[in-house]
């Protein structure tokens, strides 16, 4: 016998005009207004090692939690995109909904603690035209990725701020946005209208797209700006898929960089597993990015910072370097 499952369809969903929303388009910084001082070594020697990879042809990869869309960083990210310096943008489930939002309205993130308590959050209707999209993607073609989908979308369609998003730059420019999700982690799952077989699939479509790039990692660069569990999980099964074919070619994917960009205290001996009665063993990014899968020859770099500042750093120390290897 099989137990009682929700009955979604008694929800009842309120317009986006009803909600308050904690950040504006006056969060998105432009271009150099954020202030850059006394840039990490790690992130200089980044920016060193992209230029580099730019000159290989080889992927240059940055996963990211949603909250580097809230930080406002838009504007830098997507220079990097149309410079060529970012090959693959790869982010959560929760990154397409700020992004979406922002593009529509200008405005995202609601406060938690205020709807949950009359289980209102999440239910909102606008937001839920993303699981229309991700629908007819599905059923239009098999091979859509959601990432590719969404950022059709926002692209073609009526978005008055279409210009900060990452998933429209994305399908513009043809750079692989793949987007990674948890099912139950995103407000647009509590929806009438998820279909959860069509969200798994261009999820999934995704992840293939992602192990694809991955295979171009030779002596190329990877990125993690504030995803503890989704980049480096993604990350850890997608390199062991690209290496097994590289391995079966003769190949190797073993000389690349990463850099990890959070909040969280790590040793100063970071480029050493942690033993597991540590709390740095438990954080996924440290084991997986910056130790297991760089140990044949790679370099590994870890900068405690909020994106506010990371990104921007990047950003300066890109064209610093470009200068000064290409000048």
């Amino acid at each position: 016998m099989l137990f009682p499952i929700f009955n979604k369809r008694h929800l009842t969903l309120k317009p986006l005009s009803e909600r308050k929303n904690n950040l504006s388009l006056s969060s998105i910084n432009q271009l150099g207004n954020v202030n850059v001082s006394d840039i990490n070594e790690g992130i200089k020697q980044t920016a060193e090692h992209i230029i580099y990879t730019q000159k290989k042809g080889a992927s240059t990869i940055l996963m990211m939690g949603a909250h580097v869309i809230r930080s406002g960083v838009q504007n830098y990210l997507i220079d990097l995109m149309e410079r060529e310096y970012i090959s693959c943008l790869a982010m959560s489930g929760a990154g397409i909904i700020h992004d979406f939002e922002f593009a529509m309205m200008g405005a995202t993130t609601e406060s938690v603690a205020h709807y949950i308590k009359n289980g209102q959050f999440g239910l909102w209707k606008e937001t839920g035209i993303l699981n229309d999209i991700i629908n007819h993607a599905y059923k239009k073609d098999e091979k859509t990725g959601m990432g590719y989908a969404v950022g059709r979308a926002i692209a073609e369609g009526d978005f008055h701020h279409k210009k900060i998003s990452l998933l429209a730059a994305g399908y513009r420019l043809n750079i692989p946005v793949t987007v990674h999700v948890g099912i139950g982690y995103d407000i647009i799952h509590e929806h009438p209208n998820c279909d959860g077989a069509a969200t798994g699939a261009l999820s999934y479509n995704d992840f293939l797209r992602f192990a694809f790039v991955i295979e171009n990692l030779e002596n190329g660069v990877v990125m993690n700006f504030g995803s503890s569990v989704m980049a480096p999980e993604v990350f850890l099964k997608a390199l062991s898929m690209a290496r097994n074919i590289t391995h079966q070619k003769g190949t190797v994917i073993k000389h690349f960089t990463t850099l990890v960009c959070d909040l969280y205290n790590l040793p100063r001996n970071y480029r050493k597993e942690p033993p597991k009665d540590s709390p740095a063993y438990y954080f996924r990014p440290c084991k997986t990015m910056l130790v297991r899968t760089v140990a044949e020859g790679g370099e590994s770099y870890y900068v405690k910072g909020n994106h506010e500042y990371t990104i921007p750093a990047l950003w300066v120390a890109i064209n610093e370097a470009e200068k000064r290897l290409k000048g």
